[in-house]
């Protein structure tokens, strides 16, 4: 795998979801650096393609409440474990589940196995409210896709944080989840 600094020279076959994401990127002049590789659907998938990033892939997680009125995009180290009874207390929300794939497409323009931080632009609505855990932020450079599965992309987590997600314009709920548990 080999990493590549911007968007694709030619994006003929890409998606239009993807190359939306190189051009939300491209007019923030964030720095990014991008590897093409196989679909990737799992976090274990993801392992090679942090090494070869330099950049741990965060886990991505739509959650919604019972009702599936409220929606929730939590992004949280790779090898964390989650416990919906822990997160719901920190939030205010009980019952906590996996939302469908067809919110995911809905509200994210995402497909399962492609869910990324980056489908907050297509939100509009803002129907997702973010979370992130506190130790996302501990690395200078955080791994994500562009809305597929087929790339990942190297960001800085400042950029992320202080420009990226403020364009997307969804507000941050920082939650702190215990690195393991009992």
């Amino acid at each position: 795998m080999e990493r590549l600094q911007g968007r694709p020279a030619d994006c003929t076959g890409r998606l239009e979801k993807e190359i939306r994401v190189y051009d939300l990127l491209d007019s923030l002049a964030v720095t990014y650096q991008r590897i093409d590789h196989e679909a990737a659907m799992t976090m274990e998938a993801c392992a090679a393609i942090d090494q070869a990033l330099g950049a741990a892939i965060c886990k991505n997680l739509l959650l919604c409440n019972r009702q599936c009125t409220d929606f929730y995009l939590l992004l949280l180290p790779g090898d964390k474990p989650f416990k919906t009874s822990i997160l719901s207390k920190q939030i205010g929300s009980s019952r906590l589940s996996f939302a469908g794939a067809d919110y995911m497409e809905e509200f994210l323009d995402i497909t399962p196995g492609s869910l990324s931080i980056l489908g907050l632009m297509n939100d509009k609505h803002l129907r997702v409210r973010l979370l992130i855990d506190e130790d996302v932020l501990n690395s200078e450079f955080i791994g994500c896709h562009p809305c597929i599965n087929t790339s990942s992309l190297r960001l800085r987590t400042a950029d992320l944080m202080e420009r990226i997600i403020p364009a997307m314009g969804h507000p941050v709920t920082m939650v702190n989840l215990p690195k393991e548990i009992l």
